[in-house]
């Protein structure tokens, strides 16, 4: 049974929340985000503390998964998200040029990652990638877009990784 849903998420001062039918709505300071809640889940919005019920015996884990996403959209439009990216590798760059990010990763080819709207990122160095915005979901799967042009292989750690991961290294063959 879900625990998560039955605590109450209490909004801070600065953000309006708007509920209609099963679409909720956060406004703060760096944004807004929309989210359809799901049929079975009963959402109550009194005094800027939202609380969660599954409707149906079945639905607790909704009730669970609906609040840590609302939770999440207070998270982002109060504070945002951020996720970084390391480059590891000789000649491996990363450099922004507009709405479009510049990957040279070792190909024949330079890689051109177009930057979705919603998204900033940034290279404070050649070899990192900041990657920042409201939406938690959207940032994690961009960094995942860019982290699968080259994932990090096991024998010398090159290739592009998140900058808390740790890469597993295998022993190189013995003659």
């Amino acid at each position: 049974m879900s625990r998560i849903a039955k605590k109450p998420i209490v909004f801070p001062v600065g953000v309006e929340v708007s509920l209609d039918n099963q679409a909720l709505s956060i406004k703060g300071k760096n944004g807004q985000l929309k989210q359809n809640l799901h049929a079975d889940v009963e959402v109550n919005l009194a005094d800027n503390i939202l609380t969660f019920a599954p409707r149906t015996k079945n639905a607790t884990a909704m009730a669970g998964t609906m609040r840590a996403i609302v939770n999440n959209m207070l998270e982002g439009v109060t504070n945002g998200f951020e996720r970084k990216l390391n480059l590891i590798g000789v000649g491996y760059r990363a450099q922004v040029e507009g709405k479009n990010l510049n990957l040279t990763l070792g190909f024949s080819h330079p890689i051109v990652f177009a930057i979705p709207d919603g998204v900033t990122i940034e290279t404070p160095t050649q070899t990192e990638v900041t990657i920042k915005g409201i939406n938690k979901q959207q940032v994690g799967q961009v960094a995942a877009n860019i982290r699968a042009y080259r994932p990090p292989e096991p024998y010398k750690g090159k290739g592009v990784k998140y900058a808390d991961e740790v890469i597993i290294r295998k022993e190189a063959k013995k003659k």
